[in-house]
This record gives structure tokens, sequence and C-alpha cells, in this order.
């Protein structure tokens, strides 16, 4: 059932849409966010639906933990996000970029339910790593057309 554990790296717009579309339906915590100012860096652990595995023959709907680490961060913003909340789930919807001064600019993370964090970032440096076994889901989420 289960597919190969991805691990990508963005360093440019394309590459961030291919991560972000991997990550569409990611579900984490408040709690399971940490952003190191002293190291520029943001790291979010989360549950992600795995896309790259749905569909396929013999294979069923899976989540797969992952980290998500975003480096060259300058500074972060945040909205509808309670910091230490155990309780609030966040349903990541799309990573997007804005340049300002090449190759700078800020990535926003878009969350459901009107919660988004933005990053400035120095450039665009993305990692997401698939850090274990698969676990079947049987839920596939679905979106209005």
């Amino acid at each position: 059932m289960t597919s190969k554990p991805l691990k990508l790296l963005a360093l440019d717009i394309a590459d961030l849409t291919v991560i972000s579309a991997q990550l569409q339906d990611g579900l984490t915590k408040p709690t399971l966010i940490e952003y190191v100012p002293s190291l520029n860096r943001l790291d979010i652990i989360l549950n992600r639906f795995a896309w790259d595995a749905s569909g396929k023959k013999r294979s069923g709907n899976e989540r797969r933990r992952a980290a998500l680490s975003f480096s060259q961060v300058k500074g972060l913003q945040a909205k509808s996000i309670r910091q230490g909340d155990d309780e609030q789930v966040l349903s990541l919807l799309a990573l997007r970029f804005e340049q300002t001064e090449e190759p700078s600019g800020y990535i926003e993370i878009v969350f459901s339910g009107d919660a988004a964090m933005r990053l400035s970032v120095e450039a665009v440096e993305v990692q997401l790593t698939d850090l274990g076994a698969a676990w079947e889901s049987r839920f596939k989420p679905k979106h209005p057309s």
C-alpha cells in the first residue's frame, strides 16, 4: 500500500509549487511549529496526505508524518494561529511565494479557516522530508470544483 518516502528540496518558485501540491491537506498543530530566529529557520511537523500514492492501483489513501523546513527566514508573522495550542488543527492549503528583490521575498503558508503564516526570506530554500512509514487514511480530502 505504501509509496516511497518523499524527500524534496525547493530552491525556486517552480520547486515550491511541487512541494505545495504534496502538502495540500497536510495536518498540523501550533505545538508542532517551531521558529528559531537565531538559526533563521522554521520547522513544521505534519501529517501529509500522500497525493503521490492516491489513485494508484492496489493503493488506498494514506498519510505520512513529514517535516517541512524553511531556511533563510528573516522574520515571521502569523494570523489566527494560537501559539502553544495543542487542540487547534491546521489544514495546509498552499505555499505561495511573492518575490520582492531577487532572490528575497515572502513565503505564505496558507491554512484553512483563514489561518496563515508569512515568512520573510532571503531566498527560497524549503525542504520536505517524510519521516516514517505511512498509515491508511479512511478519508480522501475533497475540494469543490
